[in-house]
């Protein structure tokens, strides 16, 4: 019998999937330059800039247990509270570490090489990350000029193969937020086999008429599962808690797709408590909404053209650009998202949020005046 030749001389390397080659990786918001005489800003990653709720910071100390211990898998208080909440059953819901970990089981029980998965662009950096690592063929529909999802083209793009569609609302990064009416039309011209994530990780944010309800839409329609997050509204991204809800048959199949015991005890402690002052949470949103309001409106006001901007960010479409406007905003020890097709500013203090506009002012002179 013959033996595999197991000599590898030094240019050899593992063989990986060939998908990794077809999608790049997710790369987090860089951190601000130290600048003499400059407080730094970091205005690259979408976190909530207020200090977490002083409830929820007593009860994450009250409630540290001994680390040699597994955590409650199934989440059973947290879900419960989510439950009663919602209005819906507990076996509608799943916990898991984060929004980012539902994204990758939701395509990995829906996707594989023979599927399609549909979603706009831009939008959230994971969808080719996930879609892509599942082999999946990745369809970016190009966002409309006014940064809101073209539905339509969405629909037409539907095919036989299509297996999952990610809707998100508001936009990360371009801002709008879809409205009930729209994503009711479109999902009656889903077929009802096609899987459809509507991500709302910025909710909470969200001011404008008629934003879609996304508890409504899973109990309307059973292709359905709404995405959200403890991380942006609730001030909560390091401890890394999400959830899901759909029908419990979708619901069974991510519990197969998630990371045993992946959220901590202390997680789960923090997003209870903060789910129990919800009202808190909403009030401290709508702060930070109305001062994203003022930010984008300032900027329009030196004449850019700012999309709808529905969660803790602002988008300016620069195009070619976007790097240029992201050095201009390192000079002055402040971070952006540069994303290529733009930058996305997310809601910060407001020295730091004056500091870009006096940079996004000049900057305009200089390229549009």
């Amino acid at each position: 019998m013959s033996t595999p030749d197991t000599s590898a001389d030094s240019t050899s390397t593992p063989r990986l999937r060939a998908s990794l080659e077809t999608f790049p990786p997710y790369v987090p918001g860089k951190a601000p330059k130290e600048i003499d005489g400059l407080t730094p800003f970091k205005l690259s990653s979408n976190e909530n800039y207020l200090e977490p709720l002083p409830a929820v910071v007593a009860a994450m100390v009250a409630d540290a247990k001994n680390p040699a211990l597994y955590p409650d898998d199934a989440a059973l208080a947290l879900r419960t509270e989510l439950a009663d909440r919602l209005g819906v059953s507990i076996d509608e819901l799943i916990v898991t570490t984060g929004a980012s970990e539902l994204l990758v089981a939701l395509t990995q029980i829906t996707s594989d090489a023979t599927t399609e998965a549909i979603y706009p662009w831009p939008s959230f950096e994971m969808y080719p990350q996930t879609t892509g690592l599942a082999g999946s063929k990745r369809v970016e529909v190009p966002v409309r000029d006014d940064g809101r999802h073209d539905l339509d083209a969405m629909a037409a793009a539907i095919t036989d193969k299509t297996s999952l569609i990610i809707l998100c609302s508001p936009n990360n990064p371009t801002g709008p937020a879809l409205r009930d009416e729209e994503v009711r039309r479109f999902l009656d011209h889903v077929p009802a086999t096609v899987l459809v994530a509507l991500d709302e990780a910025y909710w909470e944010f969200a001011t404008a008429d008629g934003v879609v309800d996304g508890v409504a839409l899973v109990a309307d329609y059973p292709n359905v599962v709404l995405v959200r997050t403890f991380s942006k509204a609730h001030a909560l991204a390091g401890l890394r808690v999400g959830y899901a809800l759909a029908h419990e048959s979708v619901i069974q199949g991510l519990f197969k797709a998630v990371i045993p015991f992946g959220v901590t005890d202390i997680s789960q402690t923090a997003a209870l408590e903060s789910l129990r002052h919800s009202d808190e949470v909403d009030v401290r949103a709508k702060e930070i909404a109305a001062v994203r309001d003022d930010f984008a409106e300032a900027l329009r006001n030196q004449g850019w053209d700012v999309p709808e901007a529905q969660g803790n960010f602002v988008w300016l479409p620069l195009g070619p650009l976007s790097s240029a406007f992201e050095d201009a905003c390192v000079e002055q020890a402040v971070a952006v998202r540069n994303l290529g097709d733009g930058v996305r500013i997310s809601i910060g203090e407001k020295e730091g949020l004056d500091r870009v506009l006096t940079v996004a002012s000049a900057f305009y002179a200089e390229h549009f005046g």
